[in-house]
C-alpha cells in the first residue's frame, strides 16, 4: 500500500516514515502543502496522512482542494488543535479520520490500517477468501491454516490484489502503488514478483488465483480459491 505523508516537522516525518515503511507501507514524504497537493493529485495513493499546519498551504486547504478535485483517497488529518470545533472543521472538509498530537505511533498505524480496510470494504484485519487468509496487521498469509512464506514484496503485491478482487491492475498501476517516487521504478519487475508469488500459491494448492487478462495486467480471482 502506498501512503503519502505530509508533515513539515522533519524529525517527526522521518520517524513516522521509518515506522510505516517497517510496517509494509510504501511512503512518500513531503513537507509543505503545495507539494502535498501536487503529489496527491498526480499519484493514486491508498491513504494520505496530512498535517494540518504546514507552510505553502495548510492541511485543511489541501484537503478541501483535493475533495474539490474529486480525489477520494482516505485522509488522516494530524493536528495540534484538539478542540471539538477543530475536529469538526477537519471532518467537514473531507477528512476520514483525525488524530491530535502528540500521539502514539501504534494508534496512528491502527487508524491508517482501518482507513485502508474501510476503503476496501473489509471490517477486520483478517481477510479470508475461501481457504486463503491474510492478516493485514501481522502481514501474514496462510492457506488452510498453514503459513505461506512470502517476501515483503510478494506479500504487498498479494495484499493489493486481494483487497480489490476482480480488479485488473496494469503493471504501471502496480508499480505506482508498490514503489515511491525515489525508487528505481521498473514495471518489468512486477512480472518477476507475480511469477514467484504464483509458484508459491500453486505449491500451496492455489493455482490460477492470479489471472492474466490478455495484455491488461493481473487480477485476483476469488472464484478460483477453494471454499
Amino acid at each position: 500500500m502506498r501512503l503519502l505523508l505530509a508533515e513539515d516537522t522533519v524529525a517527526l516525518a522521518k520517524s513516522l516514515a521509518q515506522g510505516l515503511t517497517e510496517e509494509g507501507f510504501t511512503v512518500d514524504v513531503v513537507g509543505d502543502g503545495e507539494s502535498a497537493l501536487h503529489l496527491a493529485t498526480e499519484v493514486a495513493f491508498d491513504v494520505i496522512v496530512l498535517d494540518r499546519m504546514m507552510p505553502a498551504g495548510d492541511g485543511l486547504s489541501v484537503l478541501k482542494a483535493l475533495r474539490k478535485k474529486n480525489v477520494a483517497t482516505p485522509v488522516l488529518l494530524l493536528t495540534a488543535l484538539g478542540e471539538v470545533h477543530d475536529r469538526v472543521d477537519g471532518l467537514e472538509a473531507g477528512a476520514d479520520d483525525y488524530l491530535v498530537k502528540p500521539f502514539a505511533f501504534a494508534e496512528l498505524l491502527a487508524r491508517v490500517r482501518a482507513l485502508v480496510r474501510r476503503s476496501a470494504g473489509k471490517p477486520s484485519n483478517v481477510v479470508t477468501v475461501g481457504v486463503l487468509s491474510l492478516d493485514l496487521g501481522a502481514r501474514l498469509v496462510s492457506v488452510r491454516g498453514v503459513a505461506l512464506e512470502l517476501t515483503a514484496s510478494e506479500y504487498s503485491l498479494l495484499e493489493l490484489l486481494v483487497l480489490q478482487p476482480n480488479t485488473t491492475w496494469s503493471r504501471t498501476r502496480l508499480v505506482e502503488h508498490l514503489y515511491n517516487e525515489e525508487s528505481d521504478r521498473d514495471s518489468n519487475v512486477i512480472d518477476v514478483f507475480v511469477a514467484r508469488l504464483r509458484k508459491k500459491l500453486d505449491a500451496a494448492g492455489l493455482p490460477n488465483v492470479i489471472a492474466t487478462p490478455r495484455g491488461a495486467g493481473y487480477r485476483f480471482d476469488p472464484a478460483a480459491v477453494p471454499a
